[in-house]
């Protein structure tokens, strides 16, 4: 399989906007889906990710991003999803695209990359701990929702 990875960009919007959607029904909570195709327009200079795409151009998954600033560490790349639709799990598309990313983030100079996972998605754990990240399961979740 020839999968590409490369950057997003706004002509990609509609479709990464459903893949946003199934991996939240993925999650288990597609309720909690309350962006808009609209609103990611109008914020468009928030948004930033990469996509895995097959040779005929159709899009199989994406991991977004943003930086931020733990006062602990310094300069870090925050990876809010990781997502590969499911046909193409299990082919490398994931180790692709996070390790475009963990590339990006050392050029970028950050000191490290940091997410979440669900403790109920064993495979990612198990994923994610191949690559040498260490998993803290002692840490809440906060969200204050507006």
């Amino acid at each position: 399989m020839n999968t590409r990875i490369r950057p997003v960009v706004e002509d990609d919007f509609p479709l990464i906007f459903e893949l946003f959607k199934e991996f939240a029904a993925f999650e288990g909570h597609p309720e909690l889906v309350t962006n808009s195709l609209e609103l990611m327009l109008r914020e468009k200079e928030y948004f930033h990710a990469f996509i895995a795409e097959t040779s005929e151009k159709k899009m199989i998954g994406y991991t977004s991003y943003f930086f931020s600033y733990p006062t602990w560490s310094g300069k870090s790349l925050y990876m809010d999803d990781l997502y590969v639709v499911p046909a193409f799990r299990g082919k490398g598309v994931g180790s692709m695209l996070i390790q475009t990313l963990i590339d990006f983030a050392q050029t970028s100079g950050c000191k490290k990359m940091h997410w979440q996972v669900s403790e109920w998605n064993r495979r990612a754990v198990g994923f994610y701990e191949s690559l040498g990240a260490d998993i803290d399961r002692n840490k809440y979740n906060c969200d204050l929702l507006f």
